[in-house]
């Protein structure tokens, strides 16, 4: 039987005599037979490889471009055959002795003389695949041993890898049945706190105060207020978040009917609001007191004598609800009311709640926003430290309504931490407790057992931070997040990947490698909710950011409430050993519109991988149906802009 190419091949070029064979490329023949006699020498028959791919082997491959051929016999219905080069072939390839390679090239080149009287030998024949039916595509996939791509275990494996960061490793795609609407990216913040988007932002003095912590929750986060203040300061910060939104207000601001014009215009400009309700009690009001009236911005706006008393523009014509009433109840009555405030009052005419228009208004403007299950008040993180008197500190945040701390240190596991998170569960049981800084299973397990409802992951990896280069302490973020998660997962601990993010991949990875939420910093200093006034420099709008570890921090307050020094173990000494640097990045705009990109960056990146939420995520990373792959240097410089001469980085509209 006389054999052809269904694919002209090229022709061979210095080869004398191929008679019957000339049609053949002399290249292809010789890699060939290079492969019959590299199984011949190896003892190794028969066998259908696996792949079907040409490509370099051991060094075996022709000198000529590696396309695939497929060989089909003259007059006959047998199907076509392409050569395919399997694992096993590639491996014996390149296990080759130098004395094994001149003998091949030797034997090959004899044998390449005789080719005009030689048919390819059953061998050879036995190592090509016949071409498959393209409707069994799918079954075909169940002969592979293993999905494509890495295994997380596999990817995150530190004794042949070494530790990886987010750049280091890709998410390889799923399949695509559903919009990315559908996407829920609830996840848990600590074991009994649940965000509709697992996204903080972190307490840094030049990042998160009551605006940044009120627009947070407000998009389905959460912020933590920074502790590089007083702690009257600090619990003032709270207390404006939690009275931003409310549903039942069960404990407003009310006044005396002797109150002043000039008096409200204080409270409002103090507290950021207007609508009091007035009481019988002459000063200052009382909860529950009999409802006289409401003082409204209406009332007092353009009221120019500040000496008159509100009893006298106060508004008395109200609707009131009487008894007990449920919330959805009160806000239909709000909503065709047309009013602003609607009364909660007993059978006595004593006001006992009270509900705005504006928190109506937000509930439509925002519905995923983070509430409290029982007050409908926005929650509201803060750090505090691990000194003594941190611990008068908290007691004022709770005072002010905090919902969850976090311990502020970068070095989490020390006797200091621990014994404050044993005392804050035993004096404050209702506050959840995020422990940490932690970066390896041995500190974790520190602060679970002593009782940490969460977990911060990270040391050294922010954009800010210098601690691994002057400590020599940390560890690469991707490696990090891996295996405290791991740990932590088996105890219910959720964990918060801190540092290392600068873009929706990013956070993806983090989820991906088990944390339940990400913590920003440089990714939201510089909008318009973060501290601090916007300047100019070289034509570009910035704001000043820095690291807690900075000098500029540590220097800020005195040591009584410096929250820098204190973080990195540094309030008795004379010089400061700067773990951080400060800088200036680019305004960002609001949070308002950054927030909601990322979240529909979140969703459309899951929705590629085919994943339906974030406990669907962790659920499939963990049985290995979500692959990964390492990523090469120059894979990560294909992965990115390259080869234009400018462009344009838009991140959204």
């Amino acid at each position: 039987m006389s054999w052809k190419c269904s694919t002209k091949p090229r022709r061979s070029t210095g080869v004398q005599g191929a008679g019957p064979l000339q049609s053949y490329s002399g290249d292809v023949w010789r890699v060939c037979l290079k492969f019959w006699l590299v199984k011949r020498i190896q003892g190794v028959w028969g066998g259908v490889p696996e792949t079907v791919e040409s490509r370099t082997v051991g060094g075996l491959s022709p000198s000529g471009s590696h396309r695939r051929y497929i060989y089909k016999p003259e007059n006959s219905d047998v199907q076509g055959f392409r050569l395919g080069i399997s694992a096993e072939e590639d491996e014996l390839g390149s296990n080759l002795t130098t004395d094994e390679m001149k003998l091949i090239d030797k034997a090959a080149e004899g044998l390449w003389r005789y080719t005009d009287t030689l048919d390819p030998p059953k061998v050879l024949l036995d190592m090509c695949a016949k071409i498959e039916d393209a409707s069994k595509a799918m079954e075909l996939l169940k002969e592979y041993k293993s999905l494509d791509g890495l295994s997380v275990q596999q990817l995150m494996d530190s004794f042949h890898r070494g530790g990886l960061t987010y750049n280091d490793f890709l998410i390889l795609p799923g399949k695509i049945d559903f919009p990315s609407s559908d996407v829920s990216l609830e996840s848990k913040l600590t074991k009994n706190i649940t965000l509709k988007a697992p996204l903080l932002s972190s307490p840094m003095d030049t990042v998160t105060e009551s605006e940044m912590a009120i627009h947070m929750a407000l998009l389905g986060g959460i912020g933590i207020i920074h502790h590089n203040c007083t702690a009257d300061e600090q619990a003032a910060m709270v207390r404006k978040v939690k009275k931003y939104e409310n549903g039942f207000i069960s404990d407003p601001v009310v006044v005396g009917p002797t109150k002043t014009v000039g008096e409200i215009k204080q409270l409002k400009d103090s507290l950021g609001f207007a609508g009091f309700p007035v009481t019988d009690c002459l000063e200052n009001g009382k909860m529950p007191g009999k409802l006289l009236g409401i003082v409204t911005s209406r009332d007092i706006q353009f009221h120019d004598d500040d000496s008159t008393p509100v009893s006298d523009i106060m508004t008395t014509e109200l609707i009131t609800l009487t008894g007990k009433v449920d919330l959805n109840t009160a806000n239909e009555v709000l909503r065709k009311s047309k009013k602003g405030k609607l009364p909660i009052i007993d059978n006595e005419g004593n006001i006992v709640a009270l509900l705005s228009r504006t928190d109506l208004k937000k509930n439509h403007n925002y519905p995923y926003a983070s509430k409290s299950p029982v007050s409908k008040q926005l929650i509201c993180g803060a750090a505090i430290g691990t000194r003594p008197d941190d611990r008068d500190r908290l007691a004022k945040l709770v005072e002010a309504g905090l919902d969850v701390v976090v311990l502020d240190s970068s070095q989490g596991n020390s006797v200091f931490q621990i014994e404050m998170l044993q005392w804050i569960k035993k004096t404050f049981p209702e506050i959840d407790v995020i422990a940490g800084n932690v970066v390896t299973r041995e500190q974790a397990a520190s602060l679970i057992q002593a009782g940490a409802d969460g977990l911060r992951i990270g040391m050294g990896s922010g954009s800010i931070c210098i601690t691994q280069e002057v400590m020599a302490c940390g560890r690469p973020q991707g490696t990090a997040v891996f295996n405290v998660s791991e740990f932590a997962n088996r105890f219910g601990v959720p964990t918060i990947a801190d540092g290392g993010v600068g873009n929706i991949g990013h956070i993806v990875k983090a989820l991906a490698l088990g944390a339940s939420c990400v913590m920003m910093g440089g990714l939201l200093a510089g909008t318009t909710e973060s501290p601090g006034q916007y300047f100019y420099r070289d034509g570009q709008r910035l704001k000043a950011y820095r690291g807690m570890g900075s000098v500029d921090a540590m220097e800020k307050t005195g040591k009584k409430d410096n929250a820098a020094s204190a973080r990195y173990f540094s309030e008795t000494d004379s010089v400061f050993v700067a773990q951080g640097v400060s800088g200036n990045v680019v305004d960002r705009g609001s949070i308002t519109k950054f927030i909601p990109y990322l979240v529909s960056g979140l969703q459309h990146s899951l929705q590629d991988m085919g994943i339906r939420s974030v406990s669907e995520l962790r659920e499939k990373v963990d049985n290995g149906t979500v692959r990964f792959e390492y990523r090469s240097p120059s894979s990560q410089l294909e992965g990115g802009v390259h080869s234009l001469h400018s462009y344009e980085k838009r991140l959204h509209n």
